[in-house]
Protein backbone atom coordinates (compact mmCIF):
# COMPACT_ATOMS: atom_id res chain seq x y z
CA UNK A 1 0.00 0.00 0.00
CA UNK A 2 1.36 3.37 -1.02
CA UNK A 3 1.73 5.96 1.70
CA UNK A 4 2.16 8.81 -0.75
CA UNK A 5 -0.02 11.92 -0.52
CA UNK A 6 -0.07 14.99 -2.74
CA UNK A 7 -0.19 18.23 -0.75
CA UNK A 8 -0.58 21.85 -1.87
CA UNK A 9 0.02 25.13 -0.05
CA UNK A 10 -1.82 28.20 -1.31
CA UNK A 11 0.03 31.51 -1.06
CA UNK A 12 -1.68 34.86 -1.58
CA UNK A 13 -2.44 38.21 0.06
CA UNK A 14 -5.66 38.27 2.08
CA UNK A 15 -7.66 41.38 1.26
CA UNK A 16 -9.98 43.33 3.52
CA UNK A 17 -12.99 41.89 1.73
CA UNK A 18 -13.79 38.26 2.50
CA UNK A 19 -15.71 37.69 -0.74
CA UNK A 20 -12.90 39.02 -2.93
CA UNK A 21 -10.31 36.89 -1.14
CA UNK A 22 -12.51 33.82 -1.61
CA UNK A 23 -12.41 34.39 -5.38
CA UNK A 24 -8.60 34.25 -5.24
CA UNK A 25 -8.72 31.11 -3.08
CA UNK A 26 -11.28 29.37 -5.31
CA UNK A 27 -9.13 29.90 -8.40
CA UNK A 28 -6.06 28.54 -6.63
CA UNK A 29 -7.98 25.51 -5.36
CA UNK A 30 -8.98 24.72 -8.96
CA UNK A 31 -5.30 24.77 -9.93
CA UNK A 32 -4.37 22.52 -6.99
CA UNK A 33 -7.10 20.05 -7.95
CA UNK A 34 -5.68 19.93 -11.50
CA UNK A 35 -2.35 18.99 -9.92
CA UNK A 36 -4.12 16.06 -8.19
CA UNK A 37 -3.69 17.51 -4.72
CA UNK A 38 -5.37 15.53 -1.93
CA UNK A 39 -4.76 18.09 0.84
CA UNK A 40 -4.92 21.83 0.13
CA UNK A 41 -3.69 24.13 2.90
CA UNK A 42 -4.49 27.83 3.27
CA UNK A 43 -2.55 30.37 5.38
CA UNK A 44 -3.47 32.08 8.65
CA UNK A 45 -6.22 34.74 8.47
CA UNK A 46 -7.36 32.96 5.35
CA UNK A 47 -9.90 35.45 4.03
CA UNK A 48 -9.27 38.89 5.55
CA UNK A 49 -6.78 40.92 7.57
CA UNK A 50 -7.52 44.27 9.21
CA UNK A 51 -5.31 46.74 10.98
CA UNK A 52 -7.44 47.18 14.10
CA UNK A 53 -9.63 45.23 16.47
CA UNK A 54 -12.78 47.16 15.64
CA UNK A 55 -12.78 46.20 11.96
CA UNK A 56 -11.76 42.63 12.74
CA UNK A 57 -14.71 42.28 15.11
CA UNK A 58 -17.04 43.89 12.61
CA UNK A 59 -16.10 41.44 9.86
CA UNK A 60 -15.75 38.29 11.96
CA UNK A 61 -18.62 35.82 12.24
CA UNK A 62 -19.81 32.96 14.37
CA UNK A 63 -19.14 29.59 12.72
CA UNK A 64 -22.76 29.12 11.70
CA UNK A 65 -22.72 32.41 9.78
CA UNK A 66 -19.31 32.12 8.13
CA UNK A 67 -19.30 32.67 4.39
CA UNK A 68 -15.79 31.21 4.20
CA UNK A 69 -16.75 27.99 5.94
CA UNK A 70 -19.82 27.53 3.78
CA UNK A 71 -17.89 28.23 0.58
CA UNK A 72 -14.90 26.01 1.35
CA UNK A 73 -17.02 23.13 2.65
CA UNK A 74 -18.88 23.20 -0.66
CA UNK A 75 -15.62 23.31 -2.64
CA UNK A 76 -14.16 20.40 -0.65
CA UNK A 77 -17.25 18.33 -1.41
CA UNK A 78 -17.39 19.43 -5.05
CA UNK A 79 -13.76 18.54 -5.79
CA UNK A 80 -13.58 15.69 -3.25
CA UNK A 81 -10.47 17.23 -1.71
CA UNK A 82 -9.38 17.91 1.87
CA UNK A 83 -8.90 21.56 2.81
CA UNK A 84 -7.12 23.12 5.76
CA UNK A 85 -8.43 26.62 6.47
CA UNK A 86 -5.31 28.06 8.08
CA UNK A 87 -7.38 30.25 10.36
CA UNK A 88 -10.51 32.36 10.57
CA UNK A 89 -11.34 35.12 13.03
CA UNK A 90 -14.29 33.46 14.74
CA UNK A 91 -16.71 34.87 17.30
CA UNK A 92 -17.37 32.64 20.31
CA UNK A 93 -19.72 33.24 23.21
CA UNK A 94 -18.27 33.66 26.67
CA UNK A 95 -19.53 31.62 29.61
CA UNK A 96 -22.34 34.08 30.31
CA UNK A 97 -23.57 33.40 26.73
CA UNK A 98 -24.35 37.09 26.33
CA UNK A 99 -20.97 38.59 25.41
CA UNK A 100 -18.55 37.18 22.89
CA UNK A 101 -14.85 37.12 22.16
CA UNK A 102 -12.71 36.25 19.14
CA UNK A 103 -10.51 33.21 18.60
CA UNK A 104 -8.04 32.56 15.78
CA UNK A 105 -9.27 29.13 14.67
CA UNK A 106 -8.07 26.55 12.14
CA UNK A 107 -10.51 24.18 10.47
CA UNK A 108 -9.72 20.94 8.64
CA UNK A 109 -12.46 19.98 6.18
CA UNK A 110 -12.51 16.49 4.69
CA UNK A 111 -13.41 15.58 1.11
CA UNK A 112 -17.06 15.14 2.09
CA UNK A 113 -17.25 18.78 3.15
CA UNK A 114 -17.27 17.95 6.88
CA UNK A 115 -15.18 19.75 9.50
CA UNK A 116 -13.21 17.00 11.25
CA UNK A 117 -10.63 19.03 13.23
CA UNK A 118 -10.63 22.48 14.87
CA UNK A 119 -7.81 24.26 16.66
CA UNK A 120 -7.67 27.63 18.43
CA UNK A 121 -4.30 29.36 18.35
CA UNK A 122 -2.65 28.97 21.75
CA UNK A 123 0.30 31.36 21.53
CA UNK A 124 -0.75 34.90 20.62
CA UNK A 125 1.71 37.19 18.86
CA UNK A 126 2.44 39.85 21.49
CA UNK A 127 5.77 41.35 20.43
CA UNK A 128 7.58 44.67 20.26
CA UNK A 129 9.88 44.51 17.25
CA UNK A 130 10.43 48.25 17.09
CA UNK A 131 8.64 51.54 17.75
CA UNK A 132 7.04 51.24 14.32
CA UNK A 133 6.37 47.52 14.35
CA UNK A 134 4.55 45.99 17.29
CA UNK A 135 1.79 43.41 17.52
CA UNK A 136 -0.49 42.53 20.43
CA UNK A 137 -2.86 39.79 19.34
CA UNK A 138 -4.10 39.30 22.89
CA UNK A 139 -5.85 42.67 22.56
CA UNK A 140 -8.06 41.08 19.93
CA UNK A 141 -8.15 37.33 20.55
CA UNK A 142 -8.69 34.88 23.37
CA UNK A 143 -6.00 32.19 23.29
CA UNK A 144 -6.77 28.52 22.85
CA UNK A 145 -6.08 26.05 25.62
CA UNK A 146 -5.86 22.67 23.89
CA UNK A 147 -3.38 21.01 21.56
CA UNK A 148 -5.22 19.15 18.80
CA UNK A 149 -4.37 15.93 16.98
CA UNK A 150 -6.75 14.60 14.35
CA UNK A 151 -7.00 11.70 11.94
CA UNK A 152 -7.68 11.84 8.22
CA UNK A 153 -8.79 8.77 6.31
CA UNK A 154 -7.47 8.72 2.74
CA UNK A 155 -8.58 5.52 1.09
CA UNK A 156 -7.13 2.76 3.23
CA UNK A 157 -4.63 5.13 4.85
CA UNK A 158 -5.14 6.91 8.16
CA UNK A 159 -2.89 9.95 8.63
CA UNK A 160 -2.39 11.72 11.95
CA UNK A 161 -2.43 15.50 11.68
CA UNK A 162 -1.31 18.14 14.17
CA UNK A 163 -2.61 21.70 13.88
CA UNK A 164 -0.69 24.80 14.94
CA UNK A 165 -0.77 28.44 13.83
CA UNK A 166 2.08 30.88 13.13
CA UNK A 167 3.56 32.12 16.45
CA UNK A 168 3.08 28.62 17.90
CA UNK A 169 6.18 27.81 15.82
CA UNK A 170 8.39 29.38 18.49
CA UNK A 171 7.19 26.97 21.19
CA UNK A 172 8.80 23.60 20.41
CA UNK A 173 7.16 21.74 23.31
CA UNK A 174 3.82 21.92 21.49
CA UNK A 175 5.33 20.23 18.44
CA UNK A 176 7.10 17.63 20.55
CA UNK A 177 3.84 16.75 22.31
CA UNK A 178 2.02 16.42 18.98
CA UNK A 179 4.78 14.21 17.58
CA UNK A 180 4.82 12.00 20.68
CA UNK A 181 1.07 11.62 20.30
CA UNK A 182 1.67 10.33 16.76
CA UNK A 183 1.50 13.35 14.44
CA UNK A 184 2.93 12.53 11.03
CA UNK A 185 2.16 15.91 9.49
CA UNK A 186 2.04 19.19 11.41
CA UNK A 187 0.54 22.26 9.76
CA UNK A 188 1.86 25.77 10.41
CA UNK A 189 -0.42 28.22 8.54
CA UNK A 190 1.02 31.68 8.98
CA UNK A 191 1.05 35.38 8.25
CA UNK A 192 4.68 35.70 9.32
CA UNK A 193 5.99 39.25 9.47
CA UNK A 194 8.50 40.38 6.86
CA UNK A 195 10.95 41.44 9.58
CA UNK A 196 11.11 38.11 11.45
CA UNK A 197 10.50 35.96 8.37
CA UNK A 198 13.77 36.95 6.74
CA UNK A 199 15.83 35.66 9.66
CA UNK A 200 13.73 33.00 11.40
CA UNK A 201 11.09 31.39 9.16
CA UNK A 202 13.08 28.74 7.28
CA UNK A 203 15.24 27.89 10.29
CA UNK A 204 12.33 27.39 12.68
CA UNK A 205 10.31 25.26 10.28
CA UNK A 206 13.27 23.03 9.47
CA UNK A 207 14.04 22.68 13.18
CA UNK A 208 10.48 21.60 14.03
CA UNK A 209 10.60 19.00 11.24
CA UNK A 210 13.99 17.62 12.28
CA UNK A 211 13.29 17.59 16.02
CA UNK A 212 10.09 15.63 15.58
CA UNK A 213 10.74 13.55 12.49
CA UNK A 214 7.57 14.73 10.76
CA UNK A 215 6.44 16.62 7.69
CA UNK A 216 5.88 20.34 8.21
CA UNK A 217 3.33 21.96 5.89
CA UNK A 218 3.43 25.76 6.19
CA UNK A 219 1.13 27.78 3.90
CA UNK A 220 1.82 31.49 4.28
CA UNK A 221 0.48 34.91 3.46
CA UNK A 222 2.61 37.09 1.19
CA UNK A 223 2.76 40.77 0.25
CA UNK A 224 1.43 44.00 1.74
CA UNK A 225 -2.00 43.93 3.40
CA UNK A 226 -2.01 47.60 4.34
CA UNK A 227 0.58 50.22 5.24
CA UNK A 228 2.78 48.83 8.00
CA UNK A 229 1.74 45.19 7.61
CA UNK A 230 3.51 42.89 5.15
CA UNK A 231 3.78 39.12 5.19
CA UNK A 232 6.95 37.23 4.33
CA UNK A 233 5.57 34.56 1.99
CA UNK A 234 7.78 31.50 1.38
CA UNK A 235 5.17 28.81 1.97
CA UNK A 236 7.17 25.66 2.65
CA UNK A 237 6.82 21.90 2.57
CA UNK A 238 9.59 20.37 4.71
CA UNK A 239 10.51 16.68 5.01
CA UNK A 240 11.10 14.86 8.33
CA UNK A 241 14.83 14.99 7.55
CA UNK A 242 14.67 18.78 7.31
CA UNK A 243 14.85 19.06 3.52
CA UNK A 244 12.83 21.87 1.95
CA UNK A 245 10.81 20.07 -0.71
CA UNK A 246 9.03 23.16 -2.03
CA UNK A 247 9.28 26.92 -1.44
CA UNK A 248 6.73 29.36 -2.89
CA UNK A 249 9.15 32.31 -2.60
CA UNK A 250 7.30 35.66 -2.65
CA UNK A 251 4.78 35.29 -5.47
CA UNK A 252 1.08 34.53 -5.17
CA UNK A 253 0.25 31.02 -6.32
CA UNK A 254 0.73 27.53 -4.97
CA UNK A 255 3.27 24.81 -4.37
CA UNK A 256 2.42 21.12 -4.72
CA UNK A 257 4.48 18.14 -3.64
CA UNK A 258 3.97 14.40 -3.32
CA UNK A 259 5.13 13.24 0.11
CA UNK A 260 5.54 9.75 1.53
CA UNK A 261 4.48 9.16 5.14
CA UNK A 262 6.93 6.23 5.35
CA UNK A 263 9.70 8.84 5.60
CA UNK A 264 8.39 9.79 9.04
CA UNK A 265 9.08 6.33 10.38
CA UNK A 266 12.39 5.99 8.54
CA UNK A 267 13.63 9.20 10.17
CA UNK A 268 12.32 8.28 13.61
CA UNK A 269 14.02 4.89 13.32
CA UNK A 270 17.36 6.44 12.35
CA UNK A 271 17.20 9.08 15.08
CA UNK A 272 14.77 7.91 17.79
CA UNK A 273 14.95 11.09 19.85
CA UNK A 274 11.23 10.95 20.67
CA UNK A 275 11.92 7.69 22.49
CA UNK A 276 15.34 8.69 23.86
CA UNK A 277 14.15 11.84 25.62
CA UNK A 278 14.89 11.81 29.35
CA UNK A 279 13.33 13.61 32.28
CA UNK A 280 15.77 15.52 34.44
CA UNK A 281 16.09 17.66 37.54
CA UNK A 282 17.41 21.20 37.82
CA UNK A 283 20.52 21.94 39.83
CA UNK A 284 20.10 25.71 40.05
Amino acid sequence: MSNEITVSCLQYTSLQNEHDTLIIISNLIKKAVKENSEIIALPECSTFIFQNKENTLKNANFENNSLTLKTLKNLAKLYQVNILIGSLQIKVYLKNKQNYSLVNRSFFINSKGVIIIKYDKIHLFDVYLSKKEKFFESDTYTSGEKAVLGELNLGKKTIKLGLTICYDLRFPTLYRDLAKAGAEIIFVPSAFSQTTGEVHWHTLLKARAIENGCFIIAPAQTGEHFKGRSSFGHSLIVSPWGKILADAKKSEGLITKKINIDEVYDCRKKIPNLKNEKTYNFDF
